[in-house]
């Protein structure tokens, strides 16, 4: 790039709209990283995909084969020990991403090693038999999984200039949607989860090796070392306080809005035949239509909507928005216990889902409060979408037991989103 950037440089996104403290100008990227778009389509690939799929596919088939007695239990405390895991591990592997300085970059020491381990430790688990010795190495994998996961949306706000970054959430949305496709994959190995688990490795190394390839991350070793002391320590590892009004309303909002979807989405299939009281043919094939819906208008929408907010200029509109349509969605089912109303449902929510998936990631980047602790301060931001799911079971177990059944989800759901909505909007500094 051959320009000095330093903590002082303010990136214009476009004319007359400040965004963003950014790295990198668009002056300095007035073409568009199409390699590192293409890194960024493959990066759920890498940490997500395998680690997801054995978890929540192969790892469930396998305690039932060795321990059939013990598999609900320990799927359980796996979870929680998963959880708690990804809560500190997304933190703490952010901060020091922040402060690495290496040949190879900042981000890609932390996303090869943790894609190592992790695809290693899966091979390992493939080859124990005690539910607890699992549960143990497996929070290992947590660990090594949030860690690529940290680093690797870091590198937006490092190397990815303001007019561009709308697009390069877009990918990464896709490539979020797409990795389907491995869960596909992985469904074909419950004959043999052992064999499974070493496909989902072999995928997460060599789709993490050319992650690095292409996003191509260069040496750092002359960006300034911060003095270890106190306050650097509290810098870096602190909850975000100083000029964070509008980071901590977009966290609160993905917070809301993830919570408004997983509280309809965990209970799905007991809406399907205890609300709606459809037969079990029936809900195999809502369920599938509901499924394909998703996937086609979702990944349509994503692909459609981060150029669009880039042409436009606005981050914080599209997001808004979109958490208000999927709040809209979930009110349908309400309205009529009839298949029709979860097809609408499903139409809205991909399309304002697709919106947010390509938006959103660009909009967290637009509010953090500090450039020099991105990937920390990412991390609380990954922290509020893995917290607000665990909460979204929570409150759908609790409306079920004590609000008036099924149909009372979709209220509480419909009224999640809309704070959401209005949080995000509340945010002043992005249009």
């Amino acid at each position: 790039m051959g320009t000095k950037l330093t903590k002082e440089t303010v990136v214009t996104g476009h004319p007359s709209e400040n965004i963003t403290n950014a790295r990198i100008t668009d002056e300095q990227q007035p073409k568009f990283p199409i390699w590192f778009g293409v890194a960024m389509v493959i990066g759920p690939f890498v940490w997500l995909a395998p680690a997801g799929n054995v978890r929540n596919v192969l790892l469930p088939q396998y305690f039932s084969q060795v321990d059939p007695s013990g598999k609900v239990t320990a799927i359980a405390i796996m979870a929680s020990v998963t959880m708690v895991v990804a809560a500190i591990s997304n933190i703490l592997f952010g901060a020091l991403s922040d402060l690495t300085r290496s040949r190879f970059g900042k981000r890609k020491p932390w996303i090869l090693i943790g894609t190592i381990v992790e695809s290693g430790l899966i091979c390992v688990v493939a080859n124990l038999t005690n539910l607890w010795a699992i549960i143990a190495v497996w929070g290992v994998v947590a660990a090594a999984e949030n860690a690529v996961a940290a680093a690797m949306i870091a590198q937006e706000a490092d190397r990815i200039a303001p007019k561009w970054r709308g697009t390069i959430s877009t990918l990464y949305g896709i490539g979020y949607t797409a990795i389907q496709v491995v869960a596909i994959v992985a469904a074909q190995f419950l004959g043999n989860p052992k064999m499974g688990m070493y496909a989902m490795a072999g995928i997460g190394m060599i789709t993490g090796i050319l992650h690095v390839l292409f996003a191509n991350e260069k040496s750092n070793v002359n960006e300034p070392r911060e003095t270890l002391s106190l306050r650097s320590a509290w810098t870096h590892f602190s909850i975000p306080t100083k000029g964070a009004r509008d980071y901590w309303l977009a966290i609160t909002g993905k917070l809301l809005q993830v919570m408004g979807g997983t509280i309809v989405g965990a209970y799905m299939l007991y809406i399907l035949t205890d609300y709606m009281h459809l037969s079990q043919a029936e809900t195999g094939t809502v369920l599938s239509l509901f499924a394909t819906i998703n996937l086609f208008v979702g990944v349509l929408f994503t692909a459609i909507s981060g150029p669009i907010a880039d042409k436009m200029g606005r981050l914080k509109l599209p997001v808004a928005v979109s958490t208000l349509m999927i709040g809209v969605a979930q009110f349908f089912p309400f309205l009529s216990p009839h298949p029709w109303t979860i097809y609408v449902y499903a139409v809205l929510s991909a399309i304002g889902g697709g919106i947010y998936a390509a938006v959103d990631g660009a909009l967290n980047l637009a509010v953090l409060p500090n450039n020099e602790t991105a990937g920390k301060d990412m991390g609380f931001i990954n922290l509020a979408n893995t917290l607000s799911q665990i909460a979204g079971v929570t409150v759908a177990s609790l409306i079920v037991t004590y609000l008036g059944g099924y149909r009372a989800i979709f209220v509480v759901a419909f009224l999640i989103n809309v704070i959401g909505a209005l949080l995000i909007f509340a945010i002043k500094k992005v249009k």
